[in-house]
């Protein structure tokens, strides 16, 4: 790495120190059971999620487990690619897992593509987000199994 890169580093990561001292250090929510097996999930905040294992009304625990990994790297992508002087006109994720058939029916896999449109961001710039985020910042990736294989793709229009 350049001095210039290596100095460009140091900075998103001192950015990104000062951003992750906002995460509320404790989390805590509810979950209430409504009835059958509906359930509403409520944060600490007051936001809430519907939990339906019939998929009629809300979505599965895994559903949003699955979301909470590709919501996380693309906070840090995003925070970081802006840190790193880029101007994003678009960004999303498609993302799928494949579970383990027999309980616990855990992540074997997960496929997460980004697709993302903007200027200054090169496959360099990108390849460094997405590595400060899983290596560093992204908490939900590090609380994942060990073994789950995730692969990480993009498309820069």
């Amino acid at each position: 790495m350049t001095e210039k890169e290596n100095t460009s580093a140091d900075n998103v990561a001192d950015d990104m120190k000062d951003y992750k001292k906002t995460i509320l250090p404790v989390n805590k929510g509810r979950l209430k059971l409504e009835r059958d097996l509906y359930f509403i999930g409520a944060t600490q905040r007051g936001y809430e999620v519907e939990y339906d294992v019939t998929y009629q009304e809300g979505c599965s625990p895994t559903e949003t487990f699955l979301m909470s990994v590709a919501g996380c790297l693309s906070i840090d992508v995003v925070s970081i690619l802006r840190k790193m002087r880029c101007n994003i006109t678009k960004y999303e994720t498609e993302f799928q897992g494949e579970r383990k058939a027999d309980p616990p029916q855990y992540y074997k896999s997960m496929d997460i593509m980004i697709l993302i449109a903007g200027e200054g961001i090169t496959p360099k710039k990108l390849d460094r987000a997405i590595s400060l985020s899983q290596s560093k910042y992204c908490s939900v990736y590090h609380s994942l199994r060990k073994d789950i294989d995730v692969n990480i793709s993009y498309e820069i229009e």
